[in-house]
């Protein structure tokens, strides 16, 4: 019996838990389905590039087949141990404009606009740059400016401020436009995952209870009230009670899971299965949306400082380890994705619609398909995209993989932009201050030349950039899942706290924000005793 347990030791889990147990009279039992976080590739930053390829610490989940990918499964990693996908992600650390949190809350969501979130972002905050107006210091999480930086970061930037766009030192200043450096969650030369920074620290509360191992099947229901939640560790089932809630931080892919597991969603989905319906409520797992993302690699022969699979890239990389294990610092600090910006896909555009990462390495289909020699790569995002689509349950068997389906470029204007922004990034990419390397792109891109073609080598290749959120959507209306306290409508004793709730997608990466989120709601959660 605990009063609270939490559902997920991801991003917001662990915020959760380190924030309630700050009172020592309330006892917390945080329970995670995958392992601790030991291994060593989660603290080498590098280690980044195996995580992504295996299932050790990686749901490594599977889209259906998408209609506007060309038929294709994306590929959907999500976090599978303590920290979630903080600690297998890239460690950008990126908010979003002001705009997209005051969509929000003009959605009627209040208290939850920019100035009502900027409190939150600035206390999660460690910046090694110091504090001012945006942000915090003596916060949990370590933000700060890579330690080894590759010299191509600059080299990009140089190349993008040629094509004109301003530079910018601090993507979470008063406006994210530009291109610049991205900050990361690191801290001393290891990655700064959101477990390390808040849940590590306070493992030793006599009132907070860890669970690894153990997968979650249902939320406890008495009538419309959460009681607890029914977990299965080393195959014999367990049940814990909680006396005030049950707190869902499983994320926006299985969140929605859980609750349809436990008899609270789209009541003619759930008999469908044979699950009994406790709530009828037909939003859970609705509004499913994502960035969606395409890269451009180019191969440059002989720049072995470049990350590549080569003779003299094993010998550099072995050099890495030595001064990584020695020093905590060298090549294995890399975030891959060193660089970026965002920018508009056309002048009218109120806001940059478009976000773009510079990786120091040749990446093709997430990593998953070597190729040798060396070069780099860019991303370019659709940070806004008007295709939605739904989670739904495969089975009523909760090892089942739910069915994930974010509908990628299912509205047409989703390719238009995603068409001007791959020709954009072409162009960046073709100024001087790269084109004098000589690097050659790809031939899978290289002849894609005109509109329709650069659509084909979208459809054919582009995926997720893993920023999953919406299907327990927070609103006023009829299909919203949560209300603005993040209470699960129509049930009592029960809330989500994760990516989930996001109405809409914010114009940047989603860790900050759910760290964010995750913090008010602890406060939310305080407050109502």
């Amino acid at each position: 019996m605990f009063d609270y347990i939490v559902i997920g030791g991801g991003s917001a889990g662990c915020v959760l838990a380190a924030r309630l147990t700050e009172d020592p009279a309330v006892s917390v039992c945080l329970v995670e389905a995958g392992p601790a976080d030991k291994s060593v590739l989660i603290h080498c930053p590098a280690g980044l590039a195996v995580l992504a390829q295996t299932t050790q610490a990686n749901w490594a989940f599977q889209t259906v087949p998408q209609p506007g990918l060309n038929g294709r499964r994306g590929y959907q990693p999500r976090g599978k141990v303590l920290g979630g996908s903080s600690s297998i992600n890239a460690m950008c650390y990126v908010r979003g404009p002001r705009e997209d949190y005051d969509r929000w809350a003009a959605e009627g969501n209040a208290g939850w606009g920019f100035d009502d979130l900027l409190p939150y972002f600035r206390k999660s905050e460690h910046n090694e740059r110091g504090a001012d107006a945006w942000h915090g210091t003596g916060g949990p999480l370590n933000v700060m400016d890579l330690r080894s930086p590759n010299r191509f970061g600059p080299v990009f930037v140089d190349a993008a401020a040629q094509a004109g766009y301003p530079r910018n030192t601090d993507f979470n200043g008063p406006t994210p436009e530009g291109v610049g450096l991205y900050q990361v969650t690191q801290k001393n030369g290891e990655r700064g995952s959101v477990a390390k920074a808040y849940l590590t620290p306070n493992l030793g509360r006599s009132n907070l209870t860890v669970m690894t191992g153990a997968h979650t099947t249902r939320v406890l229901m008495e009538g419309e009230r959460a009681v607890g939640v029914e977990v299965r560790v080393d195959g014999a089932v367990q049940q814990l009670k909680a006396r005030r809630e049950v707190l869902l931080s499983a994320g926006a892919l299985q969140s929605p899971q859980l609750l349809m597991l436990s008899g609270i969603g789209p009541g003619a989905q759930l008999q469908k299965h044979g699950i009994a319906v406790v709530h009828d409520a037909p939003g859970v797992g609705a509004n499913l949306h994502d960035h969606v993302d395409v890269v451009q690699v180019v191969d440059t022969p002989g720049l072995s400082e470049l990350f590549g699979l080569s003779l003299p890239g094993a010998v550099n990389a072995l050099r890495g380890i030595f001064e990584w294990r020695r020093a905590r610092s060298g090549m294995l600090t890399t975030n891959f994705a060193e660089a970026g910006g965002f920018i508009k896909s056309h002048p009218d555009e109120a806001l940059p619609d478009l976000q773009l990462h510079f990786v120091i390495g040749k990446l093709i289909d997430h990593g998953r398909k070597p190729s040798f020699g060396h070069g780099y790569s860019c991303h370019v995002c659709l940070l806004r995209p008007k295709s939605r689509g739904a989670l739904t349950l495969a089975s009523s068997d909760p090892f089942t993989a739910p069915l994930i389906d974010p509908n990628f470029l299912g509205e047409r204007d989703d390719l238009v932009k995603m068409v001007r922004g791959f020709k954009l990034m072409r162009a960046i990419l073709g100024q001087p201050a790269l084109a004098g390397y000589r690097g050659r792109e790809l031939p899978a891109s290289a002849v894609a030349q005109t509109d329709a073609q650069i659509e084909e080598f979208i459809r054919g290749h582009a995926d997720t950039i893993y920023h999953p959120v919406g299907t327990c959507r927070m609103g006023t209306g009829e299909r919203d899942v949560v209300d603005a306290q993040l209470r699960v409508r129509g049930v009592q004793g029960l809330r989500v706290v994760d990516a989930s709730i996001m109405p809409s997608i914010v114009g940047g990466n989603t860790n900050a924000p759910v760290i964010a989120i995750a913090e008010k709601a602890a406060d939310l959660i305080k407050a109502s005793g």
